[in-house]
């Protein structure tokens, strides 16, 4: 209870010792006292305190039993001072007063935050090493404008929201203290006391750059610095790397699980030590780019990264922020692309993440017809307001500008678009014109990606989006989301579920292979053979694949050669570039022990050369995403299973043509139109006997002749291999 009411008022002292004052800053701290200066502290640990003063110490009078402390000086305070306690038992400390610093957001800052224009809120909110007025330590900043008390707590107060109260800034609803001699690896969270006095779980905190590596849950302290990068060269030329017309071929990957250690315990691979293997392998194949499952910090490891909760922190399982860098570094070195996975649709509802972070319904929206996803039981961000529109394009920048990162590929963008996503009749609200569309996310993600285009150009987004909602590959501008790429879903379910099925029923399954030419330029797709076709029962692609072990490796084999050859860039899950027979497990390595049989060493020659041609002729990339850059030669002869067709580059001459056959017949005399004379040289076979095929093939190449055919006034007569897809150039 208090015992000198002229150095504090009754009301304060029992709220700042309770820990219920909304405003300590008021209370602590130096203030003015009748022409004198009053100095408080509350330290509940302390036996006896004192203030350190230039002319030395004074002993502080204990005003509350609760460890509230107080000392008048005569005059104004002309000097900073330090504070030092003794311990019950022996020992004590001294340090600074974090209550006699001033705010450390400026007005320009609280504006921004407040109007939801700060693109780069990471900036200024969560945990930032700072100097002030010549006294290192940790600025903290968190946004909970419905809270009645915010304190940051950690080992260094002994978890006691009571110590350390935040000032609020009444404007932004955001909170912030600075707290001398904290700084890197500090554990910390955010105590939050909801209206009426309701103390919140302990908040991790959502701008937090680094975390305890779960299942432990405190953020940690982590300045990001300013890296002496040494991936210029790739960085000068990234907007060449990334743009529609370039080679991209995309090596999809989950760090947990791509190769293991199994001589220390089965552990996953370190960002250090996946940098260099990682960089070796995929340069080895040929790919242009990685794409990481969410490296966002997540709770549950079952989640694959897709239900975050550090929205801004690298998962600490596998090293600090630092190291996350080094990974995106030696990549680029190697000429490989970085893309992540970002979560920006849902969240979990972990008590220590954002889901009622201020007592309220904050980030997520209040009407579980609009906040939560059935399929996940997790929440979704309310896109309506601004300060959370905020919180996700400055995530975006983030990862852009502090880890260099080349891309995001947006998860579950479908999920986001609808109101009735996965939803029954009554279970959802229809926007403001009675339709299904959710107009606010609509609105994000265009903002979203004009954000990244104006600040990036050299940086792109993926969406995946499983719908046929138009434009979503088409600038906002014109009426689109603005994505620079699309997953083309569509040509992923028909072209497996073609290869699935017995050859000696493909003929009624032709469609499967020709329908997506009929909106194949509507978007810039990417075709994609993802994680999610090897989980929850698929098994693998090689899985999928019907016949006998030598017929599923040829099918497989033609599947790719498919794929490589067809207009739009590639995605493969890590796995199945040597054909994985088991379904992924993100407990367990990759089975690399396969590589040991000719035949899955020769899936693996197969992706790396068609990498390689891929990228070599630019007639399979420069047009991807337009129509001139792909005609059918023939695509009717569905009773044969063959299809054939020209690839087209920006030059005049630049053409390839592909054949695929698509049975286990060798088809000798097989005549197709081309549209000039000359030799036509054999590039590539999927049915050569260096990838585990029967090696039949044309001699290294065939003439033309001049013979109509598929309305071309040449021809070239073929020996078809049995499941393969050949491709031919004709000699200049």
């Amino acid at each position: 209870m208090p015992k000198n009411a002229k150095l504090v008022s009754p009301a304060d002292a029992d709220a700042i010792a309770a820990g219920r004052h909304g405003d300590p800053f008021a209370v602590l701290g130096p203030h003015g006292l009748g022409g004198d200066t009053v100095i408080r502290s509350f330290l509940p640990q302390a036996a006896r305190a004192f203030v350190l003063l230039p002319a030395g110490e004074k002993e502080m009078e204990r005003v509350h039993d609760d460890g509230l402390f107080a000392l008048r000086l005569k005059g104004t305070l002309k000097s900073s001072y330090r504070l030092r306690l003794e311990r019950y038992g022996g020992g004590g400390e001294v340090f600074e007063d974090p209550y006699r610093f001033a705010a450390v957001l400026g007005d320009l800052d609280i504006h921004l935050l407040a109007e939801g224009t700060h693109l780069r809120t990471f900036e200024t909110l969560g945990a930032h090493v700072r100097s002030l007025d010549g006294v290192e330590g940790v600025d903290f900043a968190v946004w909970a404008p419905n809270a009645e008390r915010v304190s940051v707590v950690g080992d260094f107060n002994g978890w006691d929201g009571r110590r350390h109260v935040m000032r609020r800034r009444h404007h932004a609803g955001v909170w912030e203290i600075f707290i001398p001699g904290l700084g890197h690896g500090t554990l910390y969270k955010f105590e939050i006391v909801a209206r009426g006095g309701v103390l919140q779980p302990l908040k991790a905190d959502p701008y937090g750059h680094f975390a305890e590596v779960p299942p432990k849950t405190a953020s940690v302290v982590w300045e990001m610095s300013d890296r002496d990068w040494q991936d210029g060269e790739w960085m000068t030329r990234q907007q060449s790397r990334n743009t529609r017309h370039a080679p991209i071929s995309i090596y999809e990957v989950h760090l947990g699980s791509w190769r293991r250690v199994p001589e220390d315990g089965n552990r996953s691979l370190s960002y250090l030590e996946a940098a260099e293997q990682l960089a070796d392998y995929v340069a080895d194949l040929g790919f242009t780019h990685v794409e990481l499952l969410p490296v966002h910090e997540h709770p549950f490891g079952g989640s694959w990264g897709y239900q975050p909760v550090g929205l801004y922190a690298p998962t600490s399982r596998y090293g600090n922020p630092e190291d996350f860098r080094t990974l995106v570094e030696t990549l680029h070195r190697r000429g490989i692309g970085v893309i992540i996975d970002w979560v920006a649709g849902h969240f979990p509802n972990d008590a220590h993440g954002l889901a009622q972070f201020d007592g309220t319904h904050l980030y997520e929206h209040k009407d579980p017809r609009l906040g939560i996803h059935r399929d996940w039981n997790t929440l979704i961000y309310n896109y309506g307001r601004n300060e959370v529109l905020n919180y996700l394009y400055a995530n975006a920048l983030y990862w852009l500008e502090q880890y260099h990162v080349d891309g995001l590929r947006v998860d579950a963008v479908a999920s986001m678009l609808y109101l009735n996503y996965s939803r029954e009749a009554g279970e959802w609200l229809p926007n403001r014109f009675g339709g299904n569309e959710n107009l606010e996310a609509v609105e994000f993600l265009r903002r979203m990606n004009q954000v990244v285009y104006s600040e990036h150009p050299g940086a792109m987004t993926i969406a995946e989006e499983s719908t046929a909602w138009p434009m979503v590959s088409r600038p906002v501008h014109l009426g689109g989301l603005g994505f620079g790429f699309k997953w083309n879903m569509g040509w992923m379910h028909d072209t497996l579920h073609y290869f699935s099925k017995d050859p000696i029923h493909r003929r009624y399954h032709h469609d499967d292979l020709t329908f997506a030419q009929l909106y194949a330029y509507h978007e810039n797709f990417v075709l994609p053979l993802s994680h999610d076709e090897v989980v929850h029962g698929k098994g693998s692609i090689f899985g999928r694949m019907p016949g006998d072990p030598w017929q599923r490796f040829a099918n497989l084999r033609a599947y790719y050669g498919f794929m490589w050859t067809q207009p739009g860039k590639k995605l493969l899950f890590m796995g199945q570039e040597f054909a994985q027979e088991r379904e992924w497990n993100e407990d367990a390595s990759l089975d690399w022990h396969l590589l040991g049989d000719s035949r899955h060493d020769g899936i693996r020659r197969l992706v790396r050369d068609l990498n390689g041609l891929y990228r070599r002729e630019t007639a399979l990339h420069q047009l991807d995403n337009e129509p001139h850059g792909f005609a059918w030669i023939d695509c009717n002869d569905r009773d044969n299973s063959v299809l054939s067709w020209l690839r087209r580059g920006w030059d005049e001459g630049d053409f390839l043509v592909v054949v695929g056959s698509y049975t286990p017949l060798v088809r000798h005399g097989y005549r197709i139109g081309v549209p000039e004379p000359g030799y036509y040289r054999e590039l590539l076979n999927t049915d050569s006997e260096w990838y585990g095929g029967s090696n039949v093939h044309n001699n290294g190449g065939v003439w033309a002749e001049e013979h109509a055919c598929h309305g071309h006034p040449w021809s070239i007569l073929l020996t078809l291999p049995p499941l393969a897809t050949c491709v031919f150039k004709r000699d200049a």
